[in-house]
């Protein structure tokens, strides 16, 4: 029977994981031993499953015994001219019985382990997903969504092709190739289980061989799948990018390069396939020709009879049908077992901010908020770039610190070393007197809010955005809060109202709708610290206003950090920093600073003069309107 080798996902490519998860190799034993306790979990189904296994190949086997006997005992009665057949009745019994029972076992043995895979694919699922939002920010701005969402994918499927392939196609072939071997051994003449033995061994080792030398073949098509599911997701999730400046036609070729390649290497692992099904077919069939010569020539010398003929035959067909696929089966096999390997070595992926083993919740000391202490803090992103240098202040609770410098100064990096997406290299971060690093990351986390420059939002809508912010809100409080963002009553003109889909990463929403969305679900969740990313940029000048006065009352009774470009919005700070490459340059209130005339005096200027050529601008374009009227 030929056999066509299945390659995954030609139409579904797949992505490539990190470097580091599809650079580390697993041992296939490693895989193996990593995936057996989510299997024993249900050891009772698991003994269970098998008994049942062993006794669906135990009627198997015992089909054709019952169909020798069932030959040799009819009789012909040559006294008669009709030459009356006799049939057991009792052997036709057993044999239907058998057959049922074969069928039966294996469909008990089924139904008694699919819980057992199931329940293992959904917990390894979770606990991947689980560690990838462990892992450090890190990670996941190196990382390529596809990539990893693909190896989730391959590796859970993976589970089930390895548990069905293993566990209920090579171990029942194997066990019924051992009662067959011993049977005959028991049974007929030592040259039945020296040919059977001879060629399952033969075969095996080839079929393994040719395997392993197929398997670079079958990683470069993984590999060149991956970068090309890559190009393809990378592509659309820029959609609007690739529209500006009309690049349809080169994306099309960046991924039909990917395709090519891919094609190039499907083409060669199957070609490469037919020196497997080759030997395959040649060492079978001199096989079961040995076999079959071997039980003729008895039945001629009378050592065999025409049942014991029967019997070996049937025994032939029942090994040459599960024996013709186990090449097929042991390369799927081992490409479950590469796919887990991508899946698990995501689970070894170093989560590099972890908490401590004695880490505690953070406790809130002050009513109105926290205080903060960045106290000789050094960091750098990667070892031979440093970003902030022996940067140190302090935040009194309920108070607001503003942060101004210019772009790439590490402003924005103060906000994620507060939310402990990194972990420092000296110095210390305290908030009310605990050190971040002695707190759990949950209980930080939960105790700051904030609304960043580029707000991100869930293929969902509008109400369930809000919601992040307190799961489970009443929708009386969303509506509270969409009110104070000032929102609410955009999304009242809208058809579906807090219904509405807002499309993938909010493309829906215009920046500054995405931008009130954003304070709305930080006001929902209602933290003792507050920070805010240039949290006004994308809205206009009235909104701006409206916004920012609602912020000052937020911020009342809070802790507040405020990152900003334009100083109009923190002039009423009890303090400013002003950064420059990593490093604090001035500090002091709004009227401190001006009066040294230093940076922050020249940054007010230039941002002065802006301002008024563009009322004299917007003037002009009043009079220019007048004229015209």
């Amino acid at each position: 029977m030929r056999r066509r080798e299945t390659i995954r996902s030609s139409t579904t490519p797949a992505t490539p994981s990190i470097a580091a998860a599809s650079d580390s190799k697993r041992d296939d034993w490693a895989t193996v031993k990593t995936l057996l306790p989510y299997l024993w979990a249900y050891k009772w189904r698991v003994l269970l499953a098998l008994s049942f296994l062993v006794a669906a190949k135990l009627a198997n086997v015992g089909v054709p015994m019952i169909l020798k006997k069932l030959v040799d005992s009819m009789t012909l009665s040559p006294a008669h001219p009709a030459m009356v057949l006799v049939l057991p009745v009792s052997l036709l019994i057993a044999y239907g019985a058998l057959r049922l029972s074969t069928t039966l076992f294996t469909e008990l043995r089924e139904f008694v382990f699919a819980k057992v895979t199931q329940r293992a694919v959904r917990t390894i699922a979770l606990q991947v997903f689980r560690h990838l939002h462990a892992l450090s920010l890190r990670f996941h701005l190196n990382r390529q969504t596809g990539g990893v969402t693909r190896d989730i994918e391959r590796g859970t499927r993976a589970i089930s092709s390895l548990v069905s392939y293993a566990l209920f196609s090579i171990v029942p072939t194997l066990l019924e190739i051992g009662l067959v071997l011993i049977y005959l051994s028991t049974h007929y003449d030592k040259w039945f289980s020296i040919i059977t033995a001879t060629a399952l061994v033969t075969y095996i080792i080839f079929t393994i061989t040719v395997t392993e030398w197929r398997t670079h073949f079958r990683r470069t098509m993984n590999e060149l799948d991956s970068k090309a599911h890559t190009k393809a997701i990378d592509s659309l999730l820029n959609y609007e990018t690739v529209k500006y400046f009309g690049n349809e036609e080169y994306e099309a070729q960046r991924y039909d390069v990917g395709l090519q390649s891919y094609e190039t290497a499907a083409v060669k692992s199957q070609s490469s396939l037919f020196l497997l099904n080759t030997g395959q077919s040649m060492i079978i069939a001199t096989a079961v020709t040995l076999i079959l010569w071997r039980a003729t020539q008895g039945v001629i010398d009378g050592s065999m009879s025409l049942g014991d003929l029967v019997l070996v035959n049937a025994f032939m067909i029942q090994l040459y049908i599960p024996l013709n696929f186990l090449g097929v089966l042991y390369r799927e096999i081992k490409q479950s077992l590469a796919d887990m390997e991508r899946l698990f070595s995501l689970l070894d992926q170093n989560r590099e901010v972890a908490d401590s083993d004695t880490a505690k919740a953070l406790q809130i000391q002050h009513k109105n908020g926290a205080e903060i202490r960045f106290s000789h803090v050094n960091f750098s992103y990667e070892e031979k770039r440093q970003i902030l240098f022996d940067v140190d202040f302090s935040i009194a609770a309920g108070t607001t610190t503003a942060v101004v410098g210019h772009s790439g100064s590490g402003k924005s990096t103060l906000s994620r070393l507060l939310f402990r997406f990194y972990d420092i290299q000296s110095g210390r971060i305290v908030i009310d007197g605990q050190d971040l690093r002695d707190l759990t990351q949950a209980s930080v986390r939960a105790a700051i809010g904030i609304v960043p420059q580029d707000t991100v939002l869930f293929n969902d809508t509008i109400e369930y955005n809000i919601a992040y912010g307190k799961p489970g809100a009443s929708k009386e409080d969303i509506i509270a809060v969409a009110k104070a963002a000032y929102i609410h009553e955009f999304i009242e003109t809208l058809p579906d109202g807090y219904d509405t889909m807002v499309g993938e990463r909010g493309l829906k929403l215009s920046g500054g709708e995405k931008q009130r969305v954003a304070i709305a679900r930080t006001l929902l969740k209602n933290p003792s610290i507050m920070i805010f990313d240039e949290a006004t940029s994308a809205l206009d000048s009235h909104a701006e206003q409206l916004i920012q006065a609602q912020l000052k009352d937020i911020a009342r009774n809070r802790t507040s950090l405020v990152i900003a470009h334009r100083l109009s919005t923190i002039v009423d700070a009890e303090q400013i920093l002003v950064m420059d490459k990593g490093r604090i340059v001035e500090r002091g209130t709004h009227a401190h600073l001006l009066e040294l005339q230093g940076a922050y005096a020249r940054m007010w200027e230039r941002q002065q003069s802006k301002k008024t050529e563009v009322i004299e601008d917007d003037d002009e374009a009043d009079e220019v309107e007048l004229v015209s009227a």
